[in-house]
């Protein structure tokens, strides 16, 4: 998963235990679920499941409360509405409703199909405290859109998650189909429905389905056949004038991963949201084993969503080595309503995106300084989580405080715990083997099949490097202990050193100079405790102020989300008037925006080198 955060507070951010145990008296083959997207009533749509003859008394249906690559509490379930257990007369069996997203069915020998209405989670994403993050979610909107992650419609039986599953989804005939999943070879002259066919559970929530009217471009990448289908409300933008930029990154990728080879088929679907309150707010990516939802703000200008999409997709497709390749049975055997979590985040999120970044450099999309100013980016967002926590122990905890709140450290922190390994891999090989090498060898080792024993892949690292890492793990990612980041750029002849970088006008990056009462999100102030950006400074703002009004928009939630939006087509003439209350006392600021900038840290090469620091960059950076 991937997040990319448009405003912390404010824009909502932006893998079952063990194989389960089939009934032996059970005399069926598959599980058949009908999704119904033409009938929708009330923003709604209707899920049947027909799990044939169970033959048991008491039946347990699920709908996930957590599902792989989210690393959250979502209770999927809170979107289900009218649940019915009915026989095959159609009369309604007696259940009760054991928790938000468990269902105990009685006199359940006569069982033939349960129903229920699934709302989507992006139209509730503003009023729910804690809401799904969009590219994990659901839209429905009749006869126009889709987003099917299919785990917020589609349940399970207990004990039937390893059975067959066959989907038939009733379509509006304007919409096309984009996903993974295998579709049956079966008729439909007049293009009403289609059927998808899934292994067994995982299967169905592994590969989402989006519906749209067609707007998709395919490309191949060496033997990978890649989709890319694109939802743009207004038409703005197509598959086509996104596929240049998709099909060289992801080209240069299958380059820097050489014979690591996850799938042979990819698909990219991408939902653009149009910021109103009603649609996701969440932006970034989710990844499954052959795709990857994303989403982000329609508004965005083209090279920024550019950027955007190369920086998710990145990061989405890197996650077929790790953990959709390279994984600990808890992600193998993953439960979705009473899961069990890995303790190596660090290499799931942290070294995925470590090679998003790395990719990069070594395939020469970027410079040397734009991978340095990326580096440090990662430093200093980290600042602002929890540098004493062990990683191990955050991410076997993530689902509780007050782990949860640094999860998105796995992406700052997590990324710089990999340079800091591979930096030492290089010195101590003499630059043969870095990060890479070791997943290429985990990934011979085990594969998407094998998992590993979550308690020993640190042993299992150390025994097959060299026990000067055994300290390093010990330390700083069994341990506490925070990274002198210094000490490992040295070992490559580089340190780290101020210049006056470019930011947004309300973040940096990942970072938003503004942010929301957690008591009542519609009081927007600016941050204390932060560097504000010459933006702020200029007009005079203070950490603190209450923004009341920009250009005479009165500022809430909604206001802020569309200014923040506007501000992507900004120039530096651009006039700009924030009425602020300052302890009490109302203040208008006015000025033009300029160029936003910031004092930032960045890293570069110490000079006079006498070692064979620059060696060991050299096979750093460029293979």
């Amino acid at each position: 998963m991937k997040k990319v955060s448009i405003l912390a507070s404010l824009i909502l951010f932006l893998y079952g235990c063990g194989a389960s145990k089939n009934s032996t008296s059970a005399k069926i083959s598959n599980i058949h679920t009908t999704i119904d997207l033409v009938n929708v009533v009330d923003d709604k749509v209707m899920v049947t499941m027909n799990p044939g003859d169970l033959n048991q008394e008491l039946v347990t249906f699920y709908i996930p409360k957590t599902v792989p690559g989210t690393y959250s509490t979502d209770n999927y379930g809170q979107y289900i509405e009218g649940f019915k257990a009915l026989d095959g007369k159609g009369m309604e069996l007696p259940f009760v409703k054991v928790d938000e997203n468990t269902w105990n069915i009685s006199n359940a020998k006569g069982l033939d199909r349960v129903e229920y209405f699934v709302n989507d989670t992006y139209d509730t994403e503003p009023e729910v405290k804690d809401a799904v993050f969009s590219p994990a979610g659901t839209n429905i909107l009749k006869g126009e859109n889709f987003m099917l992650n299919l785990h917020g419609f589609v349940g399970y039986f207990e004990g039937y998650k390893e059975l067959p599953y066959e989907l038939l989804v009733k379509k509006p005939s304007g919409l096309v189909s984009t996903t993974s999943l295998k579709k049956k070879d079966l008729a439909d002259a007049n293009n009403e429905a289609e059927t998808f066919l899934a292994a067994r559970y995982f299967e169905v929530i592994d590969n989402p389905i989006l519906y749209a009217k067609p707007n998709t471009e395919s490309f191949t990448v060496n033997d990978i056949t890649v989709t890319l289908s694109v939802y743009s409300p207004t038409g703005v933008y197509s598959a086509a004038s996104l596929k240049p930029q998709m099909e060289e990154m992801m080209r240069a990728q299958k380059n820097f991963l050489g014979e690591i080879d996850g799938t042979k088929e990819y698909n990219i679907l991408l939902y653009l949201s149009t910021l109103a309150s009603t649609d996701a707010a969440g932006f970034g990516a989710l990844e499954h084993h052959t795709s990857t939802v994303v989403v982000l703000p329609e508004q965005m200008p083209k090279p920024a969503l550019d950027e955007a999409m190369k920086d998710v997709v990145s990061h989405e497709f890197f996650h077929i080595v790790t953990p959709l390749t390279v994984h600990s049975g808890e992600v193998q055997y993953f439960d979705f309503n009473d899961p069990k979590m890995s303790q190596h985040l660090w290499m799931y999120e942290g070294t995925t995106e470590y090679f998003a970044n790395l990719f990069q450099i070594q395939q020469g999309l970027i410079d040397e300084n734009e991978f340095y100013a990326r580096l440090m980016e990662k430093v200093n967002n980290a600042k602002a989580y929890d540098d004493a926590m062990s990683f191990t122990e955050m991410s076997k905890n993530i689902l509780k405080q007050p782990y949860e709140k640094n999860y998105a450290n796995v992406y700052e922190k997590g990324a710089l715990i990999n340079m800091a390994l591979d930096i030492q891999l290089r010195e101590l090989s003499g630059g043969a083997r870095g990060v890479l090498w070791l997943m290429k060898e985990l990934s011979k080792k085990y594969g998407k099949n094998t998992p590993f024993k979550d308690e020993n892949l640190i042993d299992e690292i150390v025994a097959m490097t060299y026990p000067e890492l055994r300290d390093f793990f010990d330390t700083h990612v069994i341990g506490a202990t925070p990274i002198n980041y210094n000490d490992y750029l040295a070992k490559v002849g580089l340190t780290s050193g101020n210049i006056e970088q470019q930011t947004g006008y309300f973040l940096d990056g990942e970072i938003p100079f503004i942010d929301a009462d957690p008591t009542d999100q519609n009081i927007i102030f600016v941050r204390r405790g932060i560097t504000l950006n010459s933006f702020f400074n200029s007009i005079g703002a203070k950490g603190g102020d209450i923004i009341k009004s920009i250009n005479d928009t009165p500022i809430n939630l909604e206001a802020i989300r569309a200014i923040i939006g506007q501000s992507f087509t900004w120039t530096p003439e651009t006039d700009i008037k924030i009425v602020v209350d300052r302890d009490g006392e109302e203040l208008v600021l006015e000025g033009k925006v300029g160029v936003a900038t910031l004092q930032v840290e960045t890293i570069a090469p110490i000079k006079g080198l006498t070692g064979n620091e620059d060696v060991i960059r050299e096979a750093w950076l460029k293979n």
